[in-house]
């Protein structure tokens, strides 16, 4: 058999990302039958042009991942958060999601999510050292039906 080298690559190319990409999701299509795979990327930025927050995630298996949200720290508590995510939440009903599911840490917005009806399914204790991870997910009115 043929050796293989193993690379460290601490930034790897949109190339070389795309490939492991693509190939979890193909095998995820192949094995569950669900091929229906959306991107969801909403963002906000100001009249000069300046990005200022941004929701990314993905619609599949029936649920919508948010992988990350974030509001830059002068534009926090007025709202922009929520706009984002209802925007997200709403895409994810129109394209008949079940729920959407999330991580956010104890340091960052659990108030925030629970305020939207999310609720915690799983903590890694001490993630970081002090701190926890946190798996949340909320179900959607109307889904399934």
């Amino acid at each position: 058999m043929e050796e293989l080298a193993l690379v460290f690559e601490p930034f790897p190319s949109e190339t070389v990302t795309s490939f492991v990409r693509d190939n979890i999701n193909n095998l995820n299509f192949a094995r569950t039958g669900c091929a229906s795979w959306h991107p969801v990327n909403y963002f906000l930025k100001n009249p000069r042009g300046e990005w200022l927050a941004g929701l990314t995630g993905y619609v599949w298996g029936g649920w919508l991942h948010v992988n990350l949200l974030w509001v830059t720290e002068s534009l926090r508590g007025h709202g922009h958060g929520s706009r984002l995510m209802d925007a997200a939440e709403q895409f994810a009903t129109e394209h008949d999601c079940l729920g959407v599911t999330l991580e956010t840490h104890s340091f960052q917005a659990p108030g925030f999510y629970a305020r939207r009806g999310y609720e915690v399914f799983g903590t890694i204790e001490d993630y970081p050292p002090g701190h926890s991870k946190l798996f949340l997910s909320k179900r959607l009115r109307g889904a399934g039906a």
